[in-house]
């Protein structure tokens, strides 16, 4: 069964730097592109970013350009976020999953950024 199992994240002032990492399991991993996606509150998961299925090609949504950076690991299965310059609008629950064909969520990680 396919799963996804994000770090645990916490509380981070203002301009601080926090790195997330997901484990996925039960389905090919480097045959797929991966995402990390945000939720505020309310139902939405928003796009933060994607790498490509070998890790070549990365694109960013504009709020997080320039600040984090998206990587994976095909051996161990991951895909990590690193978040620079945080600021409070990056508040919210991290998930990660495929870009296509979603599979079910995985439990998410809370990253607060305030000080």
């Amino acid at each position: 069964q396919a799963q996804f199992v994000e770090s645990v994240g916490g509380l981070v002032q203002p301009g601080g730097s926090l790195r997330l990492s997901c484990a996925a399991s039960g389905f090919i991993f480097g045959y797929y592109s991966m995402g990390w996606y945000r939720q505020t509150p309310g139902p939405e998961r928003r796009f933060i970013a994607r790498i490509g299925s070998t890790g070549t090609s990365r694109y960013y949504a504009d709020s997080v350009d320039g600040r984090f950076t998206i990587s994976r690991d095909n051996d161990k299965n991951t895909v990590d976020l690193q978040m620079d310059n945080l600021n409070p609008g990056d508040t919210g629950i991290y998930y990660c999953n495929r870009v296509t064909t979603k599979l079910p969520w995985g439990q998410g990680t809370q990253v607060t950024v305030s000080s």
